[in-house]
């Protein structure tokens, strides 16, 4: 099939790096690993920090009527079999594939569209709006998570709905075989950026939890950069700065050469849809200590993969820490069973086959329908 594929947050190449953009191009390495043949829509960005659209509606509206134009007359011959948009909610709807979906006729899906609650009311419920329109006309919606499975159900039927738990190409991890072995000081890792909000939050707790660990020596390695650089610093103040090392941005081969060099993943994970840092860092046979909170379950598996503290506890994270560091055989089981998850449960081809049985289905669209919240 010919799938035009369209990201409203930001485009698969755009210059920033980010988990959308990793997994907006997993996503089309999936659909290729299917046979498909995949081509991005649009670059129009509908990303509004501000709950105005309305100008972003103007470039969208011009958009879709180029798109159709394009495909019913002299480029008919590549006009595509079906629409994916890839994560659209409030700020960020899809504005495009709807209206040109309708126009020729063809089927339209989604993935990790999101809906909430609380933008039924308010000055973003217009935005929200166009997101319910979207996904009620979707054949099919991919969901990464139970989250999001729990918010589009209030929405549309579950006919309308297809989990997808979020995954990751496994085939440039290092396997655990090549890890080194944990010697006597244990090696922490995290990778993550560095901006306000939620990520800084993050770094908040694991910083007042690196004060409170009492274990064996420990050193952290920090791989991530960003506006709060400064700020993040700032909170490892008091800390020996010896066992602290700020790697900054590195590309997706250091990082995961990096990742196969340390033994255990440490990031609290607050606002986390789910995380493909975790995803990484378990291909490559780290055990994970992460906090029971948003995604972060759907992703590391309490107990099996890694340890999940209560959130917002951070002596709790320093204790699951200080365990994991100090029982060498609980972190060589936990490795072990990270990198088995990964690597047979959510890698490339799992998503591929999953994406391709919906897409089988999908040929034919059908109409809108209301569902009672």
């Amino acid at each position: 099939m010919n799938i035009a594929f369209y990201s409203p947050i930001k485009p698969p190449d755009h210059p920033v790096p980010s988990g959308d953009r990793t997994m907006a191009n997993q996503l089309i390495a999936a659909l290729q690993l299917a046979g498909h043949r995949v081509a991005l829509a649009s670059r129009l960005r509908s990303y509004s920090a501000s709950p105005d659209h309305s100008d972003i509606e103007t470039s969208a509206a011009l958009e879709a009527d180029r798109l159709i134009s394009s495909w019913s007359n002299e480029n008919a011959a590549n006009k595509p079999d079906a629409w994916f948009t890839y994560h659209p909610y409030y700020k960020a709807p899809d504005l495009i594939g709807p209206a040109v979906c309708s126009a020729l006729d063809i089927p339209y899906m989604t993935a990790e569209a999101s809906y909430s609650p609380r933008r039924q009311t308010g000055e973003w419920q217009a935005a929200q709006t166009h997101v319910i329109e979207a996904v009620r006309q979707a054949q099919v919606n991919f969901c990464m998570t139970s989250i999001d499975r729990a918010g589009l159900s209030r929405i549309v039927g579950h006919d309308r709905l297809s989990d997808l738990p979020a995954f990751i190409d496994t085939s440039t991890c290092r396997t655990a075989a090549t890890r080194r072995a944990s010697g006597p000081s244990c090696q922490l890792i995290t990778v993550a950026m560095m901006r306000r909000g939620v990520k800084f939050d993050s770094y908040e707790l694991l910083a007042a939890a690196l004060r409170e660990l009492d274990c064996k020596e420990w050193s952290l390695a920090i791989i991530g950069d960003g506006s709060a650089r400064g700020d993040v610093a700032g909170l490892f103040d008091g800390i020996d700065a010896d066992r602290i090392e700020w790697l900054g941005e590195l590309s997706g081969d250091e990082v995961r050469n990096h990742l196969a060099q340390s033994d255990i993943f440490v990031w609290p994970g607050y606002g986390e849809a789910y995380g493909l840092a975790y995803l990484e860092a378990q291909a490559c046979g780290l055990p994970v200590v992460a906090q029971d909170t948003h995604g972060v379950p759907s992703v590391v598996r309490g107990g099996i993969t890694g340890l999940l503290t209560p959130p917002g506890d951070a002596i709790a994270f320093a204790e699951a820490i200080g365990q994991l560091a100090s029982d060498d055989e609980l972190r060589a089981r936990m490795s072990l069973e990270a990198h088995r998850f990964v690597h047979q449960e959510r890698n490339l081809a799992v998503a591929s086959f999953i994406l391709n049985q919906a897409l089988v289905r999908a040929r034919t669209p059908v109409s809108s329908e209301t569902v009672a919240s």
